[in-house]
């Protein structure tokens, strides 16, 4: 939940100031712009925010001002979305009426494969999967997309029905294989007085990955190749589950190289920029990032989303850089071959 508290004494106002796709530099016409968010008015802020959530991380005092553009967003139609495919996006993804339960050993882990489970069939795979008990599917799918629809309400009624359905399955310890799923559990919940059933405990997919190669450390053969890394925008609210990334191309012989867009500063992969009507910036957006991963010598790029993948991964290749997820690396490196 926002909190305004430090925000009207916000030296820099570094939401504004340092965000990629609004020019305000200046930091008094930033002021007035916050001013008015924080007052609940319109600004042509909620209209040019192109949902990357980089806001949120920018602000020094985790006050989440992106939960305020996003509910204002919602109350001022800023994005205009064309309505069908709206309505399209939040009907293909609403849970079913009755949770569909698996037969699970609730004293192990179990991994939720969400709503990407056809999308992501094929990096599933593996040693580091196989053995693991799974759910997937619209039940457990968090809905955190929706705020690049800017529809917070959606996941805020759709919230309670998927944790119920964890509850109602027994679920203790949840490997999450999207940042938006360990994100809506550790960041959205918490910051919007959502309850988490009793005993519950989301690990993110980076964790177990690499705590599985610890635990197969001498079977790993370093790869020896260079990363270009491609943070999500989810990956925002989350920033801690970065440290992961570093640890595990350490164990696996990957280097991630320091170009410009990584980390902070990192790009969005424009995957929702035509849907939000912003072609333009799609393309310039995806090229910036593109050159500024050939200029660093990138030999892969790697991504914690299914989807920046399918949105940056065909221009990606044509410039001769392999796309891979984090998982199809540490799959790799365990000797598996990929016939993707």
């Amino acid at each position: 939940m926002f909190d305004k508290t430090n925000c009207v004494n916000c030296e820099n106002i570094d939401c504004l100031t340092r965000c990629q796709w609004i020019e305000l530099s200046n930091i008094e016409d930033a002021r007035i712009e916050i001013s008015k968010i924080i007052n609940g008015e319109d600004s042509y802020v909620l209209s040019k925010c192109v949902t990357c959530f980089a806001c949120d991380e920018y602000c020094p005092y985790n006050s989440h001002p992106f939960d305020l553009i996003t509910k204002l967003q919602e109350k001022y139609n800023s994005l205009k979305i064309a309505p069908n495919i709206l309505e399209s996006t939040i009907k293909t993804y609403a849970p079913y009426d009755q949770v569909r339960l698996k037969d699970i050993d609730t004293n192990k882990p179990v991994l939720n494969k969400c709503g990407l489970a056809k999308v992501n069939s094929t990096n599933l795979q593996g040693q580091l999967f196989d053995n693991l008990q799974y759910v997937s599917g619209r039940d457990y799918f968090c809905n955190l997309m929706f705020h690049h629809y800017a529809r917070d309400s959606v996941i805020r009624e759709r919230a309670p029905i998927i944790l119920d359905n964890i509850k109602k399955q027994g679920i203790k310890d949840m490997i999450c294989f999207h940042d938006e799923c360990y994100g809506f559990y550790t960041s959205y919940c918490s910051r919007n007085n959502i309850e988490l059933p009793e005993g519950f405990k989301p690990i993110h997919i980076y964790e177990y990955l690499y705590n599985y190669l610890k635990d197969h450390e001498l079977e790993i053969k370093k790869l020896d190749m260079k990363m270009a890394y491609q943070r999500s925008c989810s990956n925002r609210f989350i920033p801690e589950v970065d440290k992961w990334v570093d640890k595990i191309c350490a164990l696996i012989g990957v280097e991630r190289v320091a170009r410009e867009y990584d980390r902070e500063n990192a790009l969005c992969c424009g995957g929702i920029f035509a849907v939000l009507g912003k072609r333009p910036l799609l393309q310039k957006t995806q090229n910036d990032n593109i050159n500024d991963m050939l200029e660093h010598k990138a030999e892969v790029c790697v991504y914690s989303c299914s989807m920046c993948k399918e949105a940056l991964g065909n221009r990606v290749e044509r410039k001769g850089i392999k796309n891979y997820l984090l998982s199809d690396l540490c799959r790799m490196a365990l000797g598996e071959q990929l016939d993707y």
